[in-house]
């Protein structure tokens, strides 16, 4: 982020928007200063725009934060205050009917008509896109979903291309490409993906014109997934779309939503009849990414054959949702919670995942993997390696993913002393209802093993965090749905007040609660005193429901964000090659001995909180779950 001094100097609107030069060049640099790099004289230049501004605004506006666009650099931080300048001028009468043009150091010259008014949130966003320097004027983009006729690909990806299209987030020459072994024709494609395109509720007025003008640029290829010819097809289609738009480049961008066992051959395919000739070729891989060590480093090998590693995007999508995002702000940008974030004042951490649903005839699939594999390994523990970091030198995605290398690094390797294992039965309810349990999934091989349930204690080896135990817990079928960073802080020295507690000191601990889904909020846990004439203590909370602070903002999809991101080459939130080498030496050794032992998991009813022994586990490090409360 580029910290913007306010200047106490005051400028008439006539001086700060006049000539247009001011506003549709860069600031100049001072003398003494670069503007490239962050340097001190071209911040004073942004400094003085964006000071008159924020007068001119007559209140103080944040600058908006410049996201996964950029490397934080004040030079492509540049256009946004040029945007916020140029809103202000319209604002003042100036400049109605401007035509805003980047910066001539970004490949992209975006244009912007504002007739009568400053730029829209959309156009904004748009603006800060430009402002990475994407060739959006001057390129077509082409998204192909391969394995198009599946589930995440109906449910997930359609949904997210549309909602990025009516918020005005992609290029104007885009079009999006099915491709799969069902055979369909374009209509029949558009029909199949209609019923599952929805607006935002601040969106409904253009649902209807924006859902018939997304269709109308979408288009199906069918084939197989391991032969030449089909993708050789698929690239003569999608060349001749990309024709019909008139820019010279083409970039093509395919995500990979297919079993793993054609990851490779999807991949091939795409990468050697498919690549754009003129534009780049990106491909978004999805979990799982094999099922221990060596598969992983030979899935990892074979993409290598076909892709470079900058053209692989490896996609985690709880790393998109929003409150794992804001996990780094919020550490990072706040004063009052960087000193405390180490072993001095934190006692444990837990991250919780639960579901309130078990396989239901889809247990063929998971029984492949079990819990750890598809959601300890990843999706939890790259909750932990952003959680634990340190801060990165810069927002570049090779700083952020740099610092979360070395937190696995730095990992002790799991073993089964800190493991509990479990797995669902099937339970009846009061009112005759049956849960039926795992073993009765019919696509459940007879006699499984597989964990439905996990509760892992690890630790970090490092001066921040050691003897601090990191508890994770994931399972199905559990009594709630939610994912949760739990961060309990160690008790108060000396404290004046613990006779006021009684026996239960942990109960009166503060603790900081992030509560990625559902119901997103951040609320800490401190003591009070409870109003009244005598001395009573309770432990009340610090609450932000982001429901209630943030009633006209609705949340984006997980895949909306991280779609976009791969749109702007950011992999800012997707995994890394050593990243993920990293992370399957934590849990290979454990998950081996699992496999070859035939380690039987600990029984638990449908709908319960999970096996008794994940609380034996959690007592050995003298901690108790923090869900086990009621915290609603």
């Amino acid at each position: 982020c580029v910290s913007i001094k306010l200047f106490k100097e005051s400028r008439s609107s006539q001086e700060l928007c006049s000539p247009l030069s001011n506003l549709t060049q860069p600031p100049q640099p001072q003398p003494g200063g670069s503007h490239s790099d962050g340097s001190l004289g071209g911040q004073k230049a942004a400094g003085r725009q964006h000071g008159a501004h924020r007068r001119m605004q007559g209140s103080l506006r944040p600058l908006p934060v410049q996201r996964a666009f950029g490397t934080g650099s004040l030079a492509t931080a540049v256009p946004v205050s040029h945007m916020l300048m140029r809103e202000a001028c319209s604002q003042s009468g100036f400049f109605r009917n401007v035509q805003v043009q980047a910066a001539p150091s970004n490949k992209l010259a975006t244009q912007t008509s504002v007739p009568g008014g400053p730029l829209t949130p959309a156009e904004e966003a748009l603006q800060v896109v430009a402002s990475a320097g994407g060739e959006w004027t001057s390129s077509s983009l082409s998204v192909v979903v391969v394995g198009a006729s599946g589930d995440l690909a109906k449910k997930k990806i359609f949904p997210a291309l549309f909602a990025l299209y009516y918020e005005g987030l992609l290029p104007k020459d885009f079009q999006v490409f099915g491709y799969a072994r069902s055979k369909m024709t374009d209509a029949e494609f558009r029909t199949l993906i209609e019923s599952t395109l929805t607006c935002r509720i601040n969106a409904k007025e253009r649902c209807s014109d924006s859902q018939e003008q997304f269709l109308q640029r979408c288009f199906y290829s069918s084939g197989p997934y391991d032969e030449a010819k089909g993708y050789e097809e698929l690239n003569k289609r999608m060349t001749e779309q990309e024709a019909g738009t008139g820019q010279k480049n083409a970039n093509r961008m395919f995500f990979l939503s297919i079993p793993p066992n054609v990851f490779v051959a999807a991949a091939g395919g795409a990468a050697d009849y498919c690549s754009s000739p003129t534009g780049w070729t990106r491909v978004i891989v999805e979990k799982p990414f094999g099922r221990d060590s060596e598969s992983s480093a030979k899935l990892g090998n074979d993409l290598k054959k076909h892709l470079k590693e900058e053209q692989i995007f490896r996609i985690d999508h709880y790393l998109g949702k929003e409150l794992i995002e804001n996990l780094t702000v919020l550490r990072f940008s706040n004063l009052i919670f960087e000193p405390l974030w180490n072993r001095q004042y934190i006692r444990n951490v837990q991250v919780i995942f639960s579901e309130n649903f078990g396989t239901e005839g889809r247990g063929g699939y998971f029984d492949q993997y079990g819990i750890i594999r598809d959601v300890i390994q990843n999706h939890l523990v790259q909750i932990v390696a952003l959680f634990a970091m340190e801060a990165p030198v810069s927002l570049n995605a090779e700083d952020i993913r740099n610092e979360k290398v070395k937190v696995l690094r730095s990992m002790k390797v799991v073993t089964m002393d800190d493991v509990v294992l479990g797995q669902y039965r099937g339970r009846t309810e009061k009112n005759g209802t049956t849960l039926p349990g795992y073993l009765e999934d019919k696509t459940v091989p007879e006699g499984s093993l597989t964990p439905t349930f996990a509760a892992i204690a690890m630790h970090i080896n490092n001066s921040r965090w050691d003897g601090v135990p990191i508890l994770l817990k994931a399972g199905k079928a559990l009594s709630s749905k939610g994912a949760e960073i739990r961060v309990q802080f160690r008790h108060v020295p000396g404290n004046i007040y613990k006779e006021r507690f009684g026996n239960n000191l942990d109960s009166s601990t503060n603790e900081l609660v992030i509560r990625i889904q559902p119901k997103e909020s951040i609320y800490m846990k401190i003591n009070n005193k409870v109003p009244g004439l005598g001395l009573q203590l309770g432990t009340t909370k610090l609450d932000l429901q982001y429901q209630t602070a943030y009633k006209k903002k609705e949340l984006p999809d997980a895949y909306e964000r991280l779609l976009l991101d791969v749109v702007n080459g950011d992999k800012r939130l997707f995994i890394r090659d050593d990243e993920l080498e990293a992370a399957w030496k934590l849990f290979t050794p454990a998950l081996h001995e699992m496999d070859s032992k035939q380690i039987a998991p600990e029984l638990y009813p449908y709908g319960s909180r999970g096996p008794v022994g994940s609380h034996y586990l959690a007592a050995k490090y003298n901690v108790r779950w923090g869900d086990m409360e009621d915290d609603e």
